[in-house]
């Protein structure tokens, strides 16, 4: 699979420029850029997580069962 090269990036640049006009243009590469550095900030949180700090958390005991046995038999339900 061949690269987009220098041909495709200035057809892009063009496209984004008639598309957005060059005043919002500054505007919509701050917005990805911070986009992007909030991602990449989430994803090395993840990764250097420590193992342990994952493991410690225990799971909640499991709810009472209640068996049918446990019921009044004698209930009706409103008609």
């Amino acid at each position: 699979m061949n690269g987009i090269g220098a041909p495709g990036i200035i057809l892009l640049v063009i496209l984004a420029l008639l598309l957005f006009g060059p005043n919002k243009l500054p505007e919509l590469g701050r917005a990805v850029g911070r986009t992007f550095r909030e991602f990449k900030d989430g994803a090395r949180e993840i990764i250097n997580e420590p193992e342990p700090a994952r493991r410690s958390e225990t799971p909640a005991p499991p709810a009472p069962q209640t068996l049918a046995a446990d019921l009044p038999q004698d209930r009706k339900l409103p008609e």
